[in-house]
């Protein structure tokens, strides 16, 4: 029996330099710059301990900021809106071991997406674990970074480094999954298969998908991917076909859909992992857009700085003018007021 076993230093090369080779420019010009502020000291953690790669972050209905990140071992983390620590949720969860995405469904369920483990879990609000999608690859198998030789035919409840989740207003769940099978799955609210689009070869016409990274779903139920590699934002219909690709606002690393009753869609042209040289200034920032893909304006710029992204991964902007973004090389998470008003002002002048 033959099976991959990789370093641990096998699958950071793996993990940062091959997805950062897709990084370029965005094609939109002349887009207006909305202008924001960062909440200073947000996150306020208790004495001892630290935030990891802030890959994740999500926010329920009362504000609280869920925090789902790498440290020397991956962690979820609970603050309230003030951003005042409250709990860990899942210590020492068998779910857990390289954090990728968290999300809060309508019913304040937290759902974390663990690339390590290849499971999404689905927890209650008190923390108590309600679903599980994929399986734990058996210790037994060491670290695996990818599967030996070509990918293996896509399984229906089988994930490989699956990046996101979302669901539609009927509760059926949106799977991105992610490094291995360049495919998004649905399954019903049980859990259930019902279809997937994309398969284990990447490719790069409308319904295929290389490193699909980000996913978000809008009240209608049509799903926004983050297609990172192909350089491009996929849309699709609630079964799944392609409806529009907006490839103007540079790489997909992910994508967030507003609450409403007006909904935005807001994506991350984020600087790569690694910085290679000349990325900084092409790179870093995120997009404010209408659901039909009209480009209303951009924020942000790639700095360690307080104030810019050092690798922007993950969004939340339940409410559009309030985002919350997790980076993963500044080991922080920001909250960011956006003043669109300003801008409307400066563009009437």
């Amino acid at each position: 029996m033959q099976r991959c076993v990789a370093s641990v230093s096998a699958i950071v090369i793996a993990l940062w330099v091959g997805p950062a080779l897709a990084q370029q420019k965005a094609k939109a010009q002349n887009v207006p710059e909305i202008p924001y502020t960062s909440v200073p000291n947000f996150l306020k953690l208790p004495p001892g301990e630290y935030l990891g790669e802030s890959v994740a972050v999500a926010t329920n209905s009362k504000g609280h900021v869920f925090v789902y990140h790498r440290s020397a071992n991956t962690r979820l983390f609970e603050f309230d809106e003030n951003g005042n620590f409250l709990r860990e949720i899942g210590k020492g969860y068998y779910g857990f071991e390289f954090a990728h995405s968290v999300r809060v469904d309508p019913q304040d369920n937290i759902w974390t997406v663990d690339e390590g483990t290849n499971m999404v879990t689905k927890f209650s609000p008190e923390g108590k674990v309600l679903m599980v999608i994929g399986r734990r690859p058996p210790p037994i198998q060491g670290a695996v970074a990818f599967p030996a030789g070509p990918n293996k035919p896509s399984e229906k409840y089988i994930l490989c480094r699956p990046t996101d989740v979302g669901w539609d207003p009927q509760g059926n769940i949106f799977i991105s999954d992610g490094y291995c099978n360049n495919r998004v799955v649905k399954y019903d609210k049980d859990g259930r298969f019902i279809a997937q689009v994309g398969s284990e070869k990447a490719g790069k016409e409308p319904g295929e998908f290389n490193l699909p990274h980000g996913l978000q779903v809008d009240r209608q139920g049509n799903v926004y991917v983050a297609d990172r590699s192909n350089i491009r934002y996929q849309v699709l219909d609630n079964n799944l076909k392609p409806k529009a690709i907006y490839d103007q606002v540079g790489v997909g690393w992910t994508a967030c859909v507003s609450q409403g009753p007006h909904q935005y869609l807001f994506v991350s042209n984020s600087n790569p992992n690694g910085n290679m040289p000349g990325t900084w200034a092409i790179t870093g920032e995120i997009y404010k857009m209408e659901l039909d893909g009209t480009i209303i304006g951009k924020f942000g710029h790639a700095s360690k700085e307080f104030g810019g992204f050092q690798v922007a991964h993950m969004l939340d902007c339940r409410n559009p003018d309030e985002i919350i973004v997790g980076e993963i090389e500044s080991w922080r998470v920001q909250k960011l007021i956006l003043h669109p008003d300003a801008m409307k002002k400066a563009e009437a002048r």
